[in-house]
Protein backbone atom coordinates (compact mmCIF):
# COMPACT_ATOMS: atom_id res chain seq x y z
CA UNK A 1 0.00 0.00 0.00
CA UNK A 2 1.24 3.51 -0.94
CA UNK A 3 1.45 5.71 1.45
CA UNK A 4 0.32 8.90 0.67
CA UNK A 5 2.36 11.60 2.84
CA UNK A 6 0.00 15.14 4.08
CA UNK A 7 0.70 18.17 2.56
CA UNK A 8 2.32 19.73 5.41
CA UNK A 9 5.51 17.23 5.15
CA UNK A 10 5.25 18.13 1.70
CA UNK A 11 5.67 21.52 2.04
CA UNK A 12 8.65 20.71 4.71
CA UNK A 13 10.51 18.92 1.96
CA UNK A 14 9.63 21.94 -0.10
CA UNK A 15 11.28 23.96 1.94
CA UNK A 16 14.05 21.89 2.82
CA UNK A 17 14.76 21.49 -0.84
CA UNK A 18 15.20 25.33 -1.61
CA UNK A 19 17.14 26.24 1.33
CA UNK A 20 19.87 23.60 0.51
CA UNK A 21 19.47 25.04 -3.27
CA UNK A 22 20.13 28.51 -1.78
CA UNK A 23 23.26 27.07 0.26
CA UNK A 24 24.73 25.35 -2.36
CA UNK A 25 24.95 28.09 -4.33
CA UNK A 26 27.11 30.37 -2.07
CA UNK A 27 30.53 29.47 -0.35
CA UNK A 28 30.33 27.69 2.69
CA UNK A 29 29.37 29.39 5.79
CA UNK A 30 27.64 28.30 8.57
CA UNK A 31 25.42 31.28 8.68
CA UNK A 32 24.66 30.60 5.20
CA UNK A 33 23.85 26.44 5.80
CA UNK A 34 22.35 26.96 8.87
CA UNK A 35 18.52 27.51 7.07
CA UNK A 36 19.17 24.50 4.96
CA UNK A 37 20.14 22.60 8.68
CA UNK A 38 17.10 23.96 10.30
CA UNK A 39 14.84 23.41 7.49
CA UNK A 40 16.02 19.47 7.69
CA UNK A 41 15.72 19.01 11.15
CA UNK A 42 12.28 20.13 11.18
CA UNK A 43 11.22 18.03 8.24
CA UNK A 44 13.16 14.94 9.64
CA UNK A 45 11.07 15.36 13.06
CA UNK A 46 8.20 15.95 11.36
CA UNK A 47 8.19 12.83 9.13
CA UNK A 48 9.08 10.79 12.23
CA UNK A 49 6.74 11.89 14.15
CA UNK A 50 4.03 11.62 11.54
CA UNK A 51 5.56 7.83 10.83
CA UNK A 52 5.06 7.16 14.64
CA UNK A 53 1.20 8.59 14.76
CA UNK A 54 0.50 6.49 11.25
CA UNK A 55 2.12 3.63 12.69
CA UNK A 56 4.15 3.43 9.46
CA UNK A 57 7.57 2.98 8.65
CA UNK A 58 9.76 6.00 8.92
CA UNK A 59 12.09 5.17 6.36
CA UNK A 60 9.24 4.77 3.85
CA UNK A 61 7.62 8.00 4.91
CA UNK A 62 10.63 9.76 4.04
CA UNK A 63 10.91 8.46 0.50
CA UNK A 64 7.39 8.93 0.21
CA UNK A 65 7.28 13.08 1.11
CA UNK A 66 10.58 13.04 -1.01
CA UNK A 67 8.99 11.59 -4.35
CA UNK A 68 5.31 13.56 -3.21
CA UNK A 69 7.99 16.80 -3.49
CA UNK A 70 9.29 16.43 -6.57
CA UNK A 71 6.16 16.44 -8.57
CA UNK A 72 4.61 19.81 -10.01
CA UNK A 73 2.78 21.76 -7.73
CA UNK A 74 -1.20 21.99 -9.00
CA UNK A 75 -2.99 25.51 -9.34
Amino acid sequence: MAIEPPDELVQLQRAANAAGAEARSHPYTPEVWRPWLDAVDTLQAAVTEYAKTAGENRYEVGQAVKQAAKEPVEG
